[in-house]
């Protein structure tokens, strides 16, 4: 378009570029050849920014055709996109001053024909019908086709433009060189410094806004979307938030005859158990249900603190990221979690961290989970107390506005500012809890509703 306004200025400057009619297709030629090259350089530029990096050292792996060049551009990208400005630059002027004349003095005697004499009426029709024919050629073939094609098929277009793009890139180096030099003593005037690049690292919300966009248009399953959301949010999770509470672990006391004790084990079927002088309060270690294998437990001398684990504890802000290195550290795959007093509030199992990622890994001996979060109406769900907030106003679309506790639980008995009851209803924005089972002051099961305004 710069060529376009340069022209106005001096319509038909270039009406000398020949004149016989082979001469003035001759220019013509030249006129197409410059919107072809205009659009080489438009699509070339797109597709470099388009594409990533990984993509073509991918291509390079395969072996595909000019993957190479591709590559040594993309590693250069300040100077290669430098060279695609300069090329698209040139092309247009010299379009604009080649193209707009030529085309207007092969339009001069079709209006002789169409008995327009006047020489000054004949020149500024030639003009605005020429200008408008080169700008529509210039805009689709040179801009705007080109453009759609490279961002559409970055992969292809970057290989095919690049052998031409790296003999251009030597060709104008001289000029690029000195044109990067002033662009970069402008900037420096302006206040802008620092490196360059044209590429940006992508934050995690807006890798969450590429991967909801791939699973729109069915380029990732259900489990393939759900899967990498939960590898995000795994990060964000703490040990409190994924730990079995204190009331839930089944302990074995060692004040118990030692028959009992298998008899617990026997129907209750863990693999480890804490084992405590009274309570949790009293933690002597863990037991190990192999460890029980090669030995008479009925012996009279059998010490079953002989045979206990070390003890692994986490604080219970501490993220489940570090207290998975600490598991794989120590494999010891059962850690006790403390709050801020050094009371055992909980115990975290590397079963409770990898369930945060895959879902619900149950074994053989596991009874079958209900559903965190179950929908038994319209507009109503059924949830087990455990359920984290985040999960539920995640999966329900409201905003509970709670700090300070982590289960849905906790956000009853905190906006209800006492012990839970059944059949207590409280609200929350858009939605309203009612306590449906209670067991040891916790809200076991709590039936939410949801609003018109909310569901809709």
């Amino acid at each position: 378009m710069t060529g376009f306004i340069f022209v106005l200025a001096d319509a038909g400057a270039s009406s000398g570029a020949g004149d016989s009619e082979i001469s003035q297709w001759t220019w013509l030629s030249i006129a197409a050849f410059l919107v072809i090259l205009n659009g080489f350089f438009v699509a070339a530029e797109f597709a470099l920014v388009k594409v990533r990096l990984s993509q073509i050292e991918k291509m390079i792996a395969e072996n595909l055709p000019f993957a190479k060049s591709a590559h040594w551009l993309a590693i250069r990208m300040d100077h290669s996109l430098s060279a695609c400005q300069l090329g698209i630059t040139m092309a247009s002027l010299a379009l604009g001053y080649v193209g707009e004349p030529a085309f207007a003095r092969l339009l001069e005697p079709i209006f002789n024909m169409v008995g327009v004499e006047s020489k000054s009426t004949l020149h500024i029709c030639s003009f605005v019908v020429s200008f408008s024919v080169i700008t529509s050629l210039h805009l689709v073939i040179g801009e705007q086709a080109p453009k759609i094609f490279a961002i559409r098929r970055p992969q292809s277009m970057v290989r095919w433009c690049a052998p031409l793009m790296v003999f251009f890139f030597y060709l104008l180096f001289p000029f690029m060189y000195v044109l990067n030099w002033a662009t970069e003593v402008f900037l420096k005037m302006v206040g802008l410094t620092g490196g360059g690049g044209h590429g940006s690292v992508h934050t995690e919300d807006e890798i969450k806004a590429v991967l909801r966009e791939s699973y729109f248009h069915q380029q990732l399953t259900d489990s393939e979307h759900s899967l990498l959301n939960r590898v995000f949010e795994f990060d964000d999770l703490l040990c409190r938030e994924v730990m079995l509470p204190r009331t839930d672990v089944q302990i074995l006391d060692i004040n118990l005859p030692m028959d009992e004790l298998v008899e617990i084990i026997q129907k209750t079927r863990h693999t480890r158990y804490p084992v405590c002088d009274g309570s949790l309060d009293s933690l002597l270690g863990v037991l190990h249900v192999k460890d029980l294998v090669a030995v008479d437990v009925l012996q009279a001398e059998f010490d079953l603190r002989a045979i206990l684990r070390e003890v692994k504890k986490v604080p219970e802000g501490m993220p489940i990221t570090s207290a998975l290195n600490l598991i794989q550290k120590s494999r010891q795959l059962m850690t006790f979690v403390v709050d801020e007093h050094g009371l055992i509030v909980g115990v975290c199992t590397l079963e409770n961290i990898l369930e945060k990622i895959v879902g619900a890994v149950d074994d053989e001996f596991d009874s079958a989970e209900v559903p965190l979060i179950q929908k038994v109406g319209d507009c109503e769900y059924l949830v087990q107390g455990s359920a984290l907030i985040r999960e539920v106003e995640r999966e329900l679309n409201i905003s509970m506005k709670i700090e300070g506790v982590d289960t849905i639980a906790g956000a009853v008995m905190e906006r209800g500012e006492k012990v839970p009851e059944v059949g207590e209803k409280v609200e929350f924005d858009g939605a309203v809890a009612e306590v449906i089972e209670v067991s040891h002051d916790h809200a076991e099961q709590i039936r939410i509703t949801l609003l018109n305004d909310s569901s809709s």
